[in-house]
C-alpha cells in the first residue's frame, strides 16, 4: 500500500515537472526568436525519427522487390515476362482499390497535397492513421510496379513524423509548421541524398515561405537525415550521373529551346492528369486504382521501362549506352509512355508520388532534344548533358519549384560548370508552362481538384509565424458573476487588466470585464458602501450586470498561432479571446488575453 502511494506521488510529480516545462517551452516557441535553439535542437531529432521512418519505407519496398524480381534488382521489371508485368500491375491496382475502399474517406488523404493541406487548414497537424495508410498503400503500388514515385510519400511520411513529433512534446502551432517543414526536408534529403534540395523544396514547395528562423531546425534535420541515409545505404544517390560539360555558350540556345519543349510537355502532363482525375471523380476508388493498374500493365506489356519510378531507365539515358539501343524513336516512345501511364494514375488516385516518373519524363525528353541536336549540330553538347538538365526542367516546371529544381541539379551532378545551362532551361521550362499555358504547380490545380486553396495571403504568413503566448496580455484574473464588494477590492488591487466572467449556471458563457470599468463603478458607488457599512450588509456585484463595457469571449489554447485567433475572432464575431492549456491540468489555467489590436500590432510590425 506504501508503495503504491509512494509511485502515485512520484508520477504525479513527475507528471507536474514536465508540464511545468512544456508550459515554460510553449511560450518561448511561440515567439520564433526566442525558441530557436529549442526548435533548432527538435530539427536535429525531427530528421533522425523522419531519416528512419524513409529508411524504413525504401527498406520494404526493395527488401520485397529484390525477393520478387528474377534478377533480383529492384528496378529490374524487365526480366519479368510481358504477362508477369501485367497481371502485378493489374493486382496491384486492384488490392490498393480495396484497401482504400474499406477505409473512411478522411483516411485515404495522403500525399503532399494533403500535407500542404493540412499545414493551410489544420496547422500542421497530420493524422496518425494516413501516414501508416500511406506507408502500405504506397508500398504496394509500388511493389506492383505503378508508374509512380516514392518521393511523394516520403514527404508525407516525414513531415507525419514531424507533426507527431511536435503534437508529441504539445509544441506551438507556429513551431509545428516548422518541425513539419524539417520532415519534409529531411524526406527529400533522404530519398535524393541531397539535403540542400530537401531545405529549398520544403521551403518553396510545401511550407511556401522563407524565413530566417525556419532555415536552421529544416537545415539540421536535412543533414541529420541525409547523414543516417548515408550510413545505411552508402553514398549513392540512386543516379549515375557522368561529369558533364557544355561545348559552347552557343549551345545554349538548344538548351532553351529545349526546356521550351519540356514546358509543353509538363503542361500536357498536368492538363492530362486533371482531365483524368475530373473524369473519373465520380467512380469508387477501387475501380479507378484498378483502371490504373490494368492500364499502367497493358502499356508495360510491351514497355516495361514504363513501370516504378523507372531510375534504371534513366541512368540508361544519361548515358545513352548503345548496346541497349534507346535510338530517337524509342526515346520517344518512352516519354509519351511514361507521362500518360503517370498521368493516369495520379488522376485516378494511386496513392504515391509523381516527382520520380517526373525526373524519368525529363531526362526522356531532354535526351531526345540531344539526339535531335546531335543530329542538326554535330558539334553539341554531349546528349547526357541534356538528359540532366531535362529532369531539372521538367521538375521546376511541373511543381514550378525553379530554386529547389536547380539547387538538385546542382548536388547530383557536383559540378558548378552545369549551373548557366540549369539555369537557362529551368527558367525557361517555368515561364512556358506557367505564361503560356496558365498551369502553376500541379499541386495546386490537385488542391483546386478538391475545393481546396493555398491560403497564402501575406497576413496568413505572417500570423502563422507567431503564437499567441508571445504577444498575449498576461494580466488577467479569473471571477465568477457574483462576488462581495470587499472581494472587489481585493480583485483590483492585484492590478489585472481584465477580468474574465465566468457564469457558474452556464460555464459556455464567458465575458472579459476591463479592470478599469470595475474600478470606475465601484468609486461611483462610494456612497452605497457606506449605507451598507451603516446597516452591516454586504453588497454582493452582479459582474454581468453593472455598467461597464463587457466583451463577449471564447478560449484559444496557448499552442495557437495569430492566424488561428485571427479566424477565430471573425467566425466567433468576437475582438478578443483568452487563453488557456493545451494539455492536462492546464487546460483548466488561464494564461492571457489577445485582442484584435495585438494581432493588428503583430502585424505591422
Amino acid at each position: 500500500m506504501k508503495f503504491n502511494e509512494f509511485s502515485q506521488r512520484l508520477t504525479e510529480f513527475v507528471r507536474g515537472t514536465y508540464h511545468r516545462f512544456i508550459e515554460a517551452q510553449q511560450v518561448r516557441l511561440a515567439s520564433d526568436i526566442e525558441g530557436l535553439p529549442l526548435l533548432a535542437l527538435l530539427g536535429l531529432v525531427c530528421g533522425v525519427f523522419s531519416g528512419g521512418i524513409i529508411i524504413l519505407f525504401r527498406l520494404v519496398i526493395e527488401s520485397n522487390l529484390t525477393g520478387l524480381l528474377p534478377d533480383g534488382n529492384p528496378e529490374g521489371f524487365e526480366s519479368l515476362s510481358g504477362h508477369a508485368r501485367f497481371l502485378l500491375c493489374a493486382a496491384g491496382g486492384i488490392v490498393v482499390g480495396f484497401l482504400l475502399h474499406v477505409l473512411k474517406s478522411k483516411s485515404r488523404n495522403v500525399g503532399i497535397v494533403h500535407v500542404i493541406e493540412r499545414l493551410d487548414y489544420h496547422q500542421g497537424h497530420l493524422p496518425f492513421r494516413n501516414a501508416v495508410v500511406q506507408f502500405f498503400v504506397a508500398s504496394i503500388s509500388l511493389i506492383s510496379g505503378q508508374s509512380v514515385g516514392k518521393e511523394g510519400p516520403s514527404v508525407h511520411l516525414g513531415a507525419a513524423g514531424g507533426s507527431s513529433l511536435g503534437r508529441l512534446l504539445s509544441i506551438p502551432n507556429n513551431g509545428v509548421r516548422i518541425l513539419v517543414g524539417s520532415g519534409v526536408a529531411a524526406a527529400i534529403s533522404a530519398a535524393f541524398d541531397t539535403p540542400l534540395a530537401g531545405v529549398i523544396f520544403a521551403m518553396e514547395v510545401v511550407i511556401m515561405e522563407y524565413t530566417v528562423v525556419g532555415f536552421t531546425p529544416v537545415i539540421l534535420a536535412a543533414v541529420s537525415a541525409a547523414s543516417l541515409t548515408r550510413l545505411t545505404f552508402g553514398d549513392a544517390s540512386g543516379l549515375f550521373v557522368p561529369e558533364f560539360t557544355i561545348q559552347s555558350v552557343a549551345d545554349l540556345p538548344v538548351v532553351a529551346l529545349m526546356g521550351a519543349f519540356i514546358g509543353f510537355i509538363a503542361a500536357a502532363f498536368i492538363q492530362t492528369t486533371m482531365f483524368t482525375s475530373s473524369a473519373f471523380n465520380r467512380y469508387n476508388i477501387w475501380l479507378r486504382t484498378t483502371i490504373a493498374g490494368v492500364f499502367t500493365g497493358l502499356v508495360a506489356f510491351q514497355l516495361p521501362e514504363v513501370m516504378g519510378t523507372g531510375y534504371d531507365t534513366v541512368d540508361q539515358l544519361l548515358t545513352l549506352s548503345p548496346e541497349v539501343g534507346l535510338g530517337l524513336t524509342f526515346v520517344i516512345l518512352l516519354l509519351v509512355a511514361k507521362t500518360v501511364t503517370t498521368a493516369a494514375a495520379i488522376g485516378l488516385g494511386v496513392p504515391a508520388g509523381l516527382i520520380g516518373p517526373t525526373l524519368f519524363i525529363g531526362a526522356a525528353a531532354g535526351a531526345a532534344s540531344g539526339l535531335v541536336a546531335e543530329s542538326v549540330l554535330p558539334d553539341s553538347s554531349h546528349v547526357g548533358l541534356f538528359a540532366v538538365l531535362g529532369m531539372a526542367a521538367m521538375m521546376a516546371a511541373t511543381l514550378q519549384a525553379p530554386l529547389a529544381a536547380l539547387i538538385y541539379l546542382l548536388e547530383l551532378t557536383t559540378n558548378h560548370a552545369i549551373i548557366l545551362p540549369g539555369m537557362t532551361a529551368v527558367i525557361t521550362a517555368s515561364l512556358v508552362t506557367r505564361v503560356v499555358f496558365g498551369k502553376s504547380s500541379i499541386y495546386r490545380h490537385l488542391m483546386l481538384a478538391k475545393g481546396l486553396d493555398y491560403r497564402n495571403s501575406p497576413l496568413a504568413k505572417a500570423l502563422r509565424r507567431v503564437g499567441v503566448a508571445s504577444v498575449m496580455d498576461r494580466k488577467i484574473l479569473q471571477q465568477s458573476r457574483h462576488v462581495l464588494e470587499s472581494d472587489a477590492f481585493a480583485l483590483l488591487k492585484q492590478e489585472p487588466r481584465w477580468v474574465l466572467i465566468v457564469d457558474k449556471d452556464d460555464d459556455r458563457k464567458t465575458s472579459l470585464l476591463p479592470a478599469t470599468d470595475l474600478a470606475r463603478y465601484l468609486n461611483e458607488q462610494q456612497e452605497n458602501r457606506i449605507t451598507a457599512k451603516s446597516t452591516g450588509e454586504e453588497i454582493t456585484l452582479d459582474l454581468l450586470k453593472i455598467p461597464a463595457k463587457r466583451l463577449d469571449t471564447t478560449s484559444i489554447t496557448i499552442i495557437a498561432t495569430l492566424q488561428e485567433a485571427h479566424e477565430k475572432m471573425n467566425s466567433e464575431q468576437c475582438e478578443v479571446l483568452y487563453i488557456n492549456g493545451a494539455h492536462g491540468d492546464s487546460k483548466k489555467r488561464i494564461y492571457g488575453v489577445v485582442t484584435r489590436e495585438h494581432i493588428e500590432s503583430s502585424y505591422r510590425v
